[in-house]
């Protein structure tokens, strides 16, 4: 694969293990902030573990809000948000104040923990299964009965059904992974998620 795809440096997330996956598939996946260096890459990954209003806070003062927004609204560069960077496409979250960046019709929420009527364990953390919605090129070629490593207490609710790719259930049915155009997240992480996160992550550099 020739794809350069560019990891987002903004101190939240875990940027070194999804380089090393990406490392093991051939792909040139440097973690960075540079201007330059996210310009000229083919992709983009956006990661994130921590606080919603954090993150936010953290890309406009490192200066990469408007630059992300130029490059996936304006150019419709590939990008990829893992766990919090996902949340981090929607409009807003209940966790916080600020509003994200709105690539997606889409808020993100925290599960409650009566949902489904049964007792729910927050933050949902662990392996749980994948259910996709409709085809899509982030999981062709995926294996039988996917599984992935979760660890969040927020969800993304689409408004637009069609922006679910994938659900997952833990008391209730969320999405686990979205897509729009050029936009995808995922809530799981594919960097702890041995060979389906492998592929997840291939079929992303290749797109």
């Amino acid at each position: 694969m020739a794809a350069t795809v560019a990891i987002i440096d903004y101190g939240m997330g875990n940027p070194g293990s999804i380089r090393n996956m990406f490392g093991r598939l051939g792909v040139d996946a440097p973690i960075t902030s540079e201007r330059a260096t996210i310009q000229s890459a083919d992709k983009l990954v956006l990661p994130g573990v921590g606080a919603f209003d954090h993150a936010v806070r953290s890309l406009h003062g490192r200066g990469l809000w408007d630059l992300l927004n130029d490059e996936v609204t304006e150019k419709r560069k590939p990008i990829l948000g893992i766990c919090l960077g996902a949340q981090l496409l929607t409009a807003r979250s209940e966790e916080g104040v600020l509003p994200g960046f709105g690539w997606l019709d889409a808020e993100t929420v925290r599960f409650r923990p009566d949902g489904g009527g049964s007792a729910l364990r927050i933050p949902h953390m662990g392996w749980n299964t994948v259910t996709q919605m409709r085809p899509h090129p982030l999981f062709e070629g995926m294996f039988e009965e996917p599984r992935f490593y979760f660890v969040h207490s927020y969800h993304i609710v689409c408004r637009d059904q069609s922006d679910v790719l994938a659900t997952t259930s833990y008391g209730i049915q969320f999405a686990s992974a979205v897509s729009r155009g050029n936009i995808c997240g995922t809530q799981f992480h594919p960097e702890k998620s041995h060979k389906f996160g492998m592929k997840v992550l291939e079929n992303f550099a290749r797109i």
